[in-house]
C-alpha cells in the first residue's frame, strides 16, 4: 500500500497538540463557515455554510487540512484526530438516532476527499460506508428494498476495493460485466436483487485474492481506513499532475468529509444530479446540469450512464425541481458567483451535497463576470479578478474552416468544451502522452474514450481534444477539459469505442489509431478526416469590455516577441505596445539569403565577409520597414546576430553523408569539393558547447562587420519610415553580454554607424542601445553594465539556462523527475525562478537604476507570457514584459490584476 515520508512535502514532522481537527456541521447549525476554506476545504466549507443557511444538508463533520498534513508527515494521524473524529461520530449517530453499520437501521455514510481548491475527480470518494454481511440485511429490510441494499453493498466493496485495498477497478468490473452478460442485461438497473447479491459474493473473492483477507466487517474500521485512504489520495498521481498544471501548491493538503448517507438508487422517486446556476461552458444565464433517477452521484459525474438534462426533473419532480431552483438561486446570491452544485433526492426529499464556484471556460468567465457587474452582484473591480489571465486563451481557440470543404459528420454529441481540434486519434492516455514525445513525429491527437477517468489527466494534458461515447456535461471529461480550455465532445452516443480492440465504430465505419477526425466543440460535432482551422479575432466585445475595465489599473507594458510584419500586426491586434525581441537570425534562413549568410561564413577574409554582408543588407533592411510599419508609434526592440555561425550551415553528421553517398556513387562529381570545404567550415566552427560558445556578441566583437550591417539596416529602415511619417523607436539589443567592455566595444558600432546613417540620409530618429542579459555575471554588474547600456531586457529562457546549468534542450530528461520527487514545484522555463533567476533579476535592476536611475527594464523571455512570471516583474519594478503575440492577452491581465491586487489590496481567487 502507498506510504507518504517526510520527504514527499518537505515539511516539519511534528503534531499540532490542543489543535481542534474536526469540525461537525448538522441541524441547521455547523462549527465553521464558508470562509473556512483553508481548513475545510472548498467542499467541507461549502457544507458548513450550506447548513448555517438552514439548507437541506445531510448531517456530518469534517476533518480539516491540517491532519492530512499531519498524515502526509508521519504516516499516520494523531491520537487526537482519532478522538475528535470518534466524539463527532457519536454526536453524528446521536442526531440520526442510528449507530454506524449497526442494528434494525445503521448509520452509513459517504467519505469524501476536498482541498481548498477545487480537483474534481483527481482524489478519492467511498459512498455507503458501514456496510456489511449484517447491515446490509437490515437496510435491506428497512427499505423494503433488497435490490437497493445490496447494489449499495455491491458498490462499496468496489470502491473500498478500488479507493482503500488499490485493487485494481477492471477486476471489480470484469466480475459486474460477466454478470450482466449472463443475465442478459444491458444496463446495470436491469439487475436483480438476486443477482447482485451473486456479484457481492464474486467481489469478495477478488477482495480475498487481491489482499489475502476477508473484506473488514467492521464498520469503524472501515471509516478509519476511508479516512486515511483519502488521506492518501492527495499524492496519487493524477492529483499530484493536476496540481502542476493548475499551479496548486503540493502541501496543503486535503480535507475529508464525513457525511450521513441519502440515497439516489432507493427507487423510482430517488435520482442524483449536478448541476451549475448558469451554463460553464457559455456563460449564458441558464439553470444547466444533469440528473438519473435510480442512481448514486459518481453514476453521474463518472460518465458510466449518459445523464439527463436537469430541466426534466420540472416534469417529474416539480415540487422537488422548484425547490432546487430556489436554493441554488440563493446560494448563488450568497456566494456572488456561478455555482457548482451536488444533490441527491431520497424518496422525494431534496438534499443538497455539496456547492462551489465552479469552473468554467474562459468565455464563460468573461460573460459571467460581466452578467454579474450588471446585475449588481459584484463590481467592476471584483470582475477583473474573475478571469484567470491563462483562460483568455479561450478567445484565440481555432474555429474548423468548413468553406469549399465537403464534411461528414460522423455523430454529434454534447459540446462540452468549445473550439476546435483536429488530429489523430488514439485511445489511452499513454499512446497520447507517447504521441507527443520530442522524439515522435509530433502530429496532434485527439483522445477517444467510451468516458474518461482520473487517470487519463496525464493524455488529456497534451491531446487537441477529448471525444467520449459516453457522459454527460459535467462527466469528469467535460469539466477538466473546461478547466484546462481544451476542445471536447462528450456523451456521442453513436459512437461505439472499443478500446480493447482500439477501434471507433460509428455509421457502418471503423476508425483506427492514427486515423484523423475533427471536433467542434462549439456545436458537439464530430466530423471525418483532416479539416484546416481559422484563428480567432480577439475583438469579441465582451472580452473588450472586461479589458476595459482592467486596462486602467495596469502600470507595465506588454510587448510581444515578432520577427516578420505578419506577426508584428498579430500582436498589435491584440493589444501589445511594441516590440521587445526581434531576432534577426530568423530572417537569414530564408531561401534567398541563406546562400549569402553561408558565403559570408565561408569567407577567410574580412573583404569577402563585407561583400557578403552587402548582399544581405538589402534584405535586412526592408525587414525592419515592415516591422516598424507594423509597429507605428511604438518602440521596437531588434536583438543583433545572436547564434553560433554553424547554425546556419548544414549538420556535420548530413555533410558526412552526402559525401560519402556521391564518393560511392559518383565520386567525380563536381558538388565534391563545394560540400567538403563545407564539411571542413563546419568542422572549424564545431563547438562542444555551442551555448556557451561563440555567440552572441562575441560575434560582433570578432567580425564587427556583422554588427555594422545590422546597425545600417536598423537605421536606414528607421530613417526611410520616418520620412513616410512613420514614428519609429529603435531599440538595439546585444545579446550575451557579461563584462562592460563587451558591451562598450559593441555600442561604440551601434553608435559609429548610426551617425554615418544620419549624415548620409540627412535625418536623425531618437534611438537607444541596450542588453539582453542572460548571464548571471551580467546580473552581478549589472551597475558597471549600466554605464554603457540604455535599457536591459532580460533573456529569461537563457539566463534560466545559465543559473540552474540546466541545458533547455535536454532538460526534460530529468524535469519529470524532479518534479515528482519535489525537488523542483514546477518547470523553471514555464513559470519563473522566483528564488534564484528572480533574485538575479532583481539584483540587476536595482543595480542598473542606482548607476542609470532612468534605465527601461523588460523581460523578453517565454516568462513574459506567464501570469505568475508577470506578476514577479511588476513587483520588481519592470517596464515592460515581452511574450509571444498570442499570450499578449494574457499578459495584459495579468499586469494588470497585479497592479490592481497592489492598489486595491485585494487576492485574486480561482474561479477556472
Amino acid at each position: 500500500m502507498a506510504t507518504i515520508t517526510v520527504a514527499d512535502t518537505g515539511v516539519e514532522a511534528s503534531a499540532n497538540p490542543g489543535a481542534k481537527y474536526v469540525y461537525f456541521f448538522g441541524a441547521g447549525k455547523a462549527e465553521g463557515n464558508g470562509k473556512m476554506k483553508d481548513e475545510l476545504g472548498g467542499k467541507g466549507a461549502g457544507l458548513a455554510e450550506m447548513t448555517n443557511a438552514n439548507l437541506p444538508v445531510p448531517p456530518g463533520f469534517t476533518i480539516q487540512t491540517e491532519a492530512c498534513r499531519e498524515y502526509m508527515r508521519r504516516n499516520s494521524v494523531s491520537p487526537d484526530v482519532d478522538r475528535q473524529m470518534e466524539e463527532a461520530l457519536k454526536r453524528l449517530e446521536e442526531l440520526q438516532g442510528q449507530k454506524l453499520g449497526k442494528g434494525d437501521n445503521p448509520l452509513l455514510v459517504s467519505v469524501r476527499s476536498g482541498a481548498k481548491f477545487s480537483m474534481p475527480g483527481m482524489m478519492d470518494t467511498i459512498l455507503n460506508l458501514g456496510l456489511n454481511d449484517q447491515s446490509v440485511e437490515a437496510l435491506a429490510k428497512r427499505s423494503n428494498n433488497p435490490r437497493f441494499a445490496y447494489d449499495s453493498y455491491r458498490r462499496l466493496i468496489q470502491m473500498f476495493g478500488n479507493v482503500v485495498l488499490e485493487i485494481p477497478k477492471l477486476a471489480f468490473e470484469e466480475v459486474f460485466d460477466a454478470k450482466k452478460k449472463q443475465k442478459k442485461a444491458k444496463l446495470d438497473t436491469e439487475l436483480d436483487a438476486k443477482a447482485l447479491n451473486e456479484v457481492i459474493t464474486e467481489y469478495k473473492k477478488v477482495v480475498k485474492k487481491h489482499t489475502k483477507r476477508d473484506f473488514p466487517q467492521d464498520a469503524h474500521e472501515q471509516l478509519v481506513m476511508a479516512r486515511d485512504a483519502v488521506f492518501r489520495s492527495w499524492q496519487n498521481e493524477r492529483a499530484k499532475h493536476y496540481r502542476r498544471i493548475n499551479s496548486i501548491p503540493d502541501d496543503l493538503g486535503t480535507a475529508v468529509n464525513v457525511q450521513a448517507m441519502v440515497f439516489g438508487n432507493l427507487g423510482d422517486t430517488s435520482g442524483t444530479g449536478v448541476g451549475f446556476t448558469r451554463n460553464p461552458a457559455t456563460g449564458v444565464k441558464e439553470f444547466y446540469g444533469e440528473f438519473l433517477m435510480n442512481a448514486q452521484g459518481e453514476d453521474v459525474v463518472a460518465g458510466i450512464r449518459t445523464p439527463v438534462p436537469i430541466l426534466e426533473l420540472e416534469k417529474l419532480m416539480p415540487d422537488v425541481y422548484r425547490q432546487l431552483r430556489e436554493i441554488t438561486t440563493r446560494l448563488e446570491k450568497h456566494y456572488r458567483d456561478m455555482q457548482d452544485f451536488e444533490f441527491t433526492i431520497q424518496d422525494g426529499k431534496l438534499y443538497m451535497l455539496q456547492t462551489r464556484n465552479g469552473k468554467r471556460t474562459g468565455r464563460a468567465a468573461v460573460r459571467v463576470a460581466i452578467q454579474m457587474v450588471e446585475e449588481g452582484l459584484i463590481t467592476k473591480e471584483e470582475a477583473i479578478f474573475r478571469v484567470e489571465p491563462n483562460q483568455l486563451y479561450d478567445f484565440l481557440v481555432p474555429r474548423l474552416d468548413e468553406k469549399n470543404v465537403k464534411i461528414e459528420v460522423l455523430a454529434t454529441g454534447l459540446p462540452a468544451s468549445p473550439g476546435a481540434a483536429v488530429g489523430q486519434i488514439v485511445f489511452t492516455a499513454d499512446e497520447a502522452v507517447e504521441k507527443s514525445e520530442p522524439s515522435a513525429k509530433r502530429n496532434s491527437v485527439i483522445l477517444v474514450r467510451a468516458e474518461t477517468t482520473p487517470e487519463d489527466i496525464h493524455g488529456m494534458e497534451v491531446a487537441a481534444g477529448i471525444l467520449t461515447s459516453r457522459g454527460g456535461m459535467t462527466s469528469h471529461a467535460a469539466v477538466v477539459t473546461r478547466g484546462m480550455g481544451k476542445c471536447c465532445v462528450a456523451g456521442a452516443g453513436d459512437i461505439h469505442v472499443d478500446e480493447k480492440s482500439r477501434e471507433m465504430q460509428v455509421k457502418g465505419q471503423v476508425f483506427r489509431a492514427g486515423d484523423w477526425i475533427s471536433l467542434d466543440g462549439t456545436t458537439g460535432r464530430v466530423i471525418k478526416g483532416k479539416l484546416n482551422t481559422v484563428a480567432a479575432k480577439p475583438d469579441d466585445p465582451e472580452l473588450t469590455k472586461l479589458m476595459s475595465w482592467s486596462e486602467p489599473f495596469r502600470t507595465m507594458r506588454v510587448r510581444a516577441n515578432a520577427d516578420i510584419p505578419r506577426d508584428a500586426i498579430q500582436a498589435r491586434a491584440f493589444g501589445a505596445e511594441g516590440i521587445g525581441l526581434c531576432r534577426t537570425e530568423h530572417m537569414f534562413f530564408a531561401e534567398d539569403r541563406i546562400p549569402h549568410m553561408r558565403a559570408m561564413i565561408m569567407a577567410r577574409e574580412e573583404k569577402e565577409r563585407r561583400a557578403a554582408l552587402k548582399k544581405l543588407l538589402p534584405m535586412q533592411r526592408s525587414d525592419f520597414i515592415g516591422v516598424f510599419r507594423a509597429m507605428d508609434g511604438f518602440p521596437v526592440t531588434i536583438r543583433t546576430l545572436d547564434p553560433p555561425l554553424h547554425e546556419f550551415l548544414p549538420r556535420r553528421e548530413d555533410l558526412m553523408v552526402k559525401i560519402r553517398e556521391l564518393e560511392l556513387t559518383k565520386p567525380k562529381s563536381p558538388k565534391l569539393k563545394g560540400l567538403r570545404t563545407l564539411l571542413r567550415r563546419a568542422e572549424e566552427l564545431h563547438e562542444f558547447n555551442p551555448m556557451l560558445g561563440h555567440r552572441g556578441c562575441r560575434l560582433g566583437i570578432t567580425y564587427p562587420e556583422i554588427t555594422e550591417m545590422q546597425a545600417r539596416a536598423i537605421f536606414e529602415a528607421a530613417v526611410a519610415v520616418a520620412k513616410d511619417g512613420v514614428k519609429v523607436y529603435p531599440e538595439v539589443m546585444i545579446p550575451l553580454t557579461a563584462t562592460l567592455k563587451e558591451m562598450a566595444n559593441q555600442a561604440a558600432i551601434v553608435h559609429r554607424v548610426a551617425q554615418d546613417v544620419f549624415r548620409e540620409k540627412e535625418r536623425t530618429v531618437d534611438y537607444l542601445v541596450g542588453t539582453m542579459i542572460e548571464l548571471p555575471r551580467a546580473a552581478l554588474v549589472a551597475d558597471e553594465i549600466a554605464k554603457e547600456s540604455q535599457f536591459f531586457s532580460f533573456g529569461t529562457n537563457d539566463l534560466t539556462q545559465t543559473t540552474f546549468g540546466f541545458s533547455r534542450d535536454d532538460v526534460n530528461k530529468i524535469l519529470p523527475t524532479y518534479i515528482e520527487e519535489g525537488i523542483l514545484k514546477q518547470d523553471p522555463f514555464a513559470v519563473l525562478d522566483r528564488e534564484g533567476v528572480g533574485q538575479l533579476i532583481k539584483m540587476a535592476t536595482e543595480r542598473g537604476r542606482k548607476t542609470r536611475p532612468d534605465l527601461k527594464v523588460g523581460i523578453c523571455g517565454e516568462h513574459g507570457g506567464e501570469p505568475s512570471s508577470v506578476e514577479f516583474c511588476h513587483q520588481t519594478g519592470l517596464n515592460y514584459v515581452s511574450c509571444s503575440p498570442f499570450r499578449v492577452l494574457t499578459a495584459r491581465l495579468a499586469a494588470a490584476q497585479a497592479a490592481a491586487t497592489d492598489k486595491l489590496k485585494v487576492e485574486s481567487g480561482r474561479t477556472k
